[in-house]
């Protein structure tokens, strides 16, 4: 059974009670990694994309309480990265992360234009979150099927493998590969339903 919750609200009044921390590993285990590959898009090296990641956690601890759905602000995920976005522009400004070592003079100035596409970092944001939507749901539905389900779902979709291959690596016919992969399909489906509304 699933312990992601059912309704957006409920993550989000969840994440408000501080002592919640199954409701905060659920949080980071969705957004983190998406902020995380926001920060390296930027240019930012590993540590210091770790960090901010982690400041916007802090950030959204401190600030979660007084967020409220407002569909002229737009979603929560929206609201998320408008703070991942500043934290990042006063991150660059610190003194202590103003100059970076590169060997390329022109780098500077790639960074300062890839941080003005707001759009484009928008998109690249909301691409990661559902990467990271997909890689819970896949964990969670993994955890749920037989190996061999998995496997016939994993090398015919994500492989890209033929079916007639997988059901002779599998030691299976073609038709039991086409519904294993459909079943994991279709709980993959409900499961990122799930998450989603969780985290929207």
């Amino acid at each position: 059974m699933t312990n992601f919750p059912e309704t957006r609200a409920s993550l989000i009044l969840r994440i408000a009670n501080r002592g919640d921390a199954q409701a905060w590993d659920e949080f980071v285990r969705v957004y983190q990694p998406a902020i995380y590959h926001l920060a390296c898009r930027q240019g930012f090296q590993h540590a210091d994309a770790e960090e901010l990641a982690q400041e916007a956690m802090l950030a959204v601890a401190r600030a979660v309480e007084r967020w409220a759905p407002d569909p002229q602000r737009g979603r929560f995920r929206n609201w998320l990265f408008r703070i991942a976005r500043n934290l990042s522009v006063n991150f660059r400004s610190r003194r202590k992360h103003q100059v970076w070592g590169t060997g390329n003079s022109g780098m500077q100035s790639l960074f300062d234009e890839q941080c003005n596409r707001k759009e484009a970092l928008s998109q690249f944001f909301e691409l990661e979150y559902q990467r990271a939507v997909f890689q819970c749901a896949a964990k969670h539905v993994q955890n749920e099927v037989k190996e061999k389900t998995w496997q016939a779902f994993w090398l015919s979709t994500i492989g890209d493998e033929p079916m007639a291959e997988v059901a002779r690596r599998l030691d299976l016919s073609i038709g039991a590969v086409y519904i294993a992969r459909n079943r994991v399909i279709a709980r993959l489906r409900i499961e990122v339903r799930r998450i989603e509304d969780a985290a929207n």
